[in-house]
């Protein structure tokens, strides 16, 4: 990889765990001092946050929606019996 900070379009070609090789050496680099690196690693680890969140995302189940109540037992629970009316 050129010592420029990637675009998406070139993040977009590597493979995750590529991805996650070259963002823990760019932050090594950063780490000693190197300043175009921090840029570098930088970009290299938010793409990895993203792909992280857009793959648990697509692992929640759907969420279930609840059953409507009559808006006057607002009050009452259907878990709890003795505090409706």
């Amino acid at each position: 990889m050129s010592s420029s900070v990637p675009t998406p379009a070139q993040l977009a070609d590597i493979d995750d765990e590529e991805l996650v090789r070259l963002a823990v050496s760019w932050r090594a680099q950063a780490s000693r001092g190197d300043r175009e690196a921090f840029g570098i690693a930088h970009a290299l680890e938010v793409e990895c946050r993203q792909r992280l969140r857009a793959s648990q995302l697509q692992q929640l189940p759907p969420e279930s929606i609840p059953a409507a109540r009559p808006w006057w037992k607002f009050w009452g629970s259907k878990d709890h019996p003795a505090s409706a009316p």
